[in-house]
């Protein structure tokens, strides 16, 4: 116990612009590595570039010129884009799985950083960025189960990241919801309905703007699409997504 205190007392002594150099392990292959994701795993998983729709994220098979894929098509959500940074899939999975039930907080920077270079990809493309971020907020129940919100995990490092400020409480949730995981699909909708709202001391900063909305998975976008109708009834004048992986339809 004495060993342990004394190495966290000398961690702490250490130069900060020094800590990055310490040995640590991919939370992918648990290879020796300096980042939370060696090289290898982000070459082999995360870097090969997918045609997405640009307002739901998921993959476009087809070859054509058109940026939105079929169901977006034919029923417009209400968010006006989604960034992601992975597929949900092994073993990309295991970093939110790890992150969101095994209280890695650790991995919420790195989740981060992969949404920051998402974002500015498609920015490079002609996405326009939102100028002001928020977070979708847990239920006070789900909150106090957890411990903490993985996805104000994510927004934090991600809003310094990126240079776009964040607000916390831009949000609320009005009752706690059932998991959207559990339900059938025609039943999420319902689930989700009037479940958020702007409080009175937000209204003025969403009035005219373009806001991004983090969450860490994108299943079926009710959750989202809630959120998007809430803030544009609240006056938002644009709502993207970012969230760091999009569940693919099986």
């Amino acid at each position: 116990m004495m060993f342990i205190r004394r190495a966290t007392l000398a961690l702490r002594q250490w130069p900060t612009w020094l800590l990055p150099c310490l040995p640590s392990s991919c939370a992918l292959c648990g290879q020796l590595d300096r980042s939370a994701l060696c090289q290898g795993c982000r070459e082999r998983y995360f870097r090969k570039p997918v045609r997405r729709c640009v307002q739901c994220a998921l993959p476009l098979t087809a070859a054509g010129k058109d940026s939105r894929c079929g169901i977006c098509l034919k029923h417009r959500p209400a968010y006006d884009a989604t960034i992601v940074a992975s597929d949900y899939v092994a073993p990309a999975d295991q970093l939110v799985l790890a992150l969101k039930f095994g209280s890695r907080l650790a991995l919420a920077p790195l989740c981060a950083q992969m949404l920051g270079d998402a974002m500015q990809q498609e920015n490079a493309r002609g996405l326009p960025l939102p100028t002001l971020l928020c977070v979708v907020p847990l239920g006070p129940q789900r909150l106090q189960q957890r411990g903490f919100n993985q996805a104000l995990e994510i927004a934090r490092p991600l809003a310094r990241r990126v240079n776009i400020p964040l607000a916390t409480e831009l949000l609320v949730r009005l009752r706690d919801t059932e998991p959207q995981t559990t339900l059938p699909v025609d039943e999420r909708k319902r689930n989700m309905r009037r479940a958020f709202v702007v409080p009175s001391a937000a209204m003025n900063h969403v009035r005219g703007c373009h806001i991004g909305v983090i969450d860490d998975v994108m299943t079926t976008g009710e959750t989202l699409g809630e959120i998007a109708l809430t803030l544009k009834r609240f006056g938002a004048a644009r709502v993207t997504n970012i969230v760091f992986a999009r569940t693919l339809p099986k």
